[in-house]
């Protein structure tokens, strides 16, 4: 959704997705998805039948782009937009709407529970407002919000809600229509990537992007937990137990509230390194691990025309590719 509607969030087709949709009312579905992180750009181009066509990527001096939910993302606009020009230049883009997958900084994402929530939209965003207002660095009038009712744990509603600061949301849909093209859908790439997990039990996915690690958890159909903090290190320095250290609030958040353990973790964004967090991630939460697209591929999600974004571990990318077209 573009910034004049609120944030768009995505469309999912898994058990967790059909839900999402019922957020969304109807929104655009562009053959083109753009995802931007403080280390690349990449765009892919999907058919009108759902294949891939194409996709390209392009690194990022460092400190180009420095996500944050408050103050301008684009430190260096133009080598940005160079690389995002360059992107669609390969892949022979022409004028067309684009969904921008942002990096999960700059959308908040919460799970409230309500004992009653107001159908009109009129009544709920207020009241989203008012319950978020100390939950977010930036005042109301600047806070875009959209949100998703869906069935709680017990008695009540619980609304899963996104915040971002408009100004951010616009920096992002500018740099597209400096390149030509127009912003449809911005999704925090997190979330796109949600799609790929199992949630026939509850599972947990663990995903690294730059310096951010995004934990979220899925159970049928039902988002239960979303956190993004700063790690305190860079990935090559983090140590297994560092981020089961960062990983176990989530999962003790949602053992106590569900009263049920994590059944898997599902982990992205750790490259070669994988190996060495498995076992003592395994071992610690008691169930079990592995990547993320390895396992979305052993479960028959990850399609053969979805390889060459596997290889470069473009989950955010692949992700899109499941829920757009629904």
């Amino acid at each position: 959704m573009s910034s004049s509607d609120g944030v768009r969030q995505g469309i999912y087709q898994s058990s967790f997705v059909r839900k999402i949709t019922r957020w969304l009312d109807t929104i655009p579905h562009p053959l083109i998805a753009c995802e931007l992180t403080p280390s690349y750009v990449a765009a892919a181009r999907w058919t009108h039948t759902g294949g891939l066509d194409g996709f390209a990527q392009e690194s990022l001096p460092q400190g180009a782009l420095v996500p944050t939910a408050v103050e301008s993302n684009l430190t260096d606009a133009a080598a940005v937009r160079a690389a995002v020009g360059k992107v669609f230049a390969r892949l022979h883009a022409k004028p067309q709407e684009v969904a921008i997958l942002i990096p999960d900084a700059v959308i908040r994402v919460f799970v409230l529970h309500f004992d009653s929530f107001p159908r009109n939209p009129s009544e709920a965003t207020p009241m989203l407002r008012w319950r978020l207002k100390k939950s977010v660095p930036f005042e109301a009038e600047e806070t875009l919000v959209s949100y998703m009712r869906q069935e709680a744990r017990d008695e009540g509603v619980d609304v899963v809600t996104g915040l971002a600061r408009l100004r951010i949301i616009r920096e992002y849909e500018t740099l597209m229509e400096s390149v030509g093209m127009s912003p449809g859908v911005v999704i925090s790439s997190s979330l796109a990537a949600l799609p790929l997990m199992d949630d026939s039990k509850p599972a947990l996915m663990a995903r690294v992007s730059g310096s951010l690690l995004t934990t979220a958890v899925v159970r049928h159909g039902l988002l239960c937990g979303f956190r993004c903090i700063e790690l305190p290190v860079d990935l090559a320095l983090l140590s297994p137990q560092a981020l089961l250290d960062e990983i176990y609030p989530l999962a003790a958040m949602y053992q106590e509230s569900w009263q049920e353990g994590i059944g898997l973790v599902r982990l992205a964004g750790l490259a070669d390194r994988i190996s060495e967090f498995v076992p003592v991630l395994q071992s610690e939460l008691n169930c079990p691990v592995s990547s993320l697209l390895s396992a979305a591929s052993t479960e028959g999600r990850l399609g053969e025309d979805a390889r060459p974004l596997a290889e470069r571990e473009l989950d955010a990318l692949i992700g899109w590719t499941l829920n757009r077209g629904a």
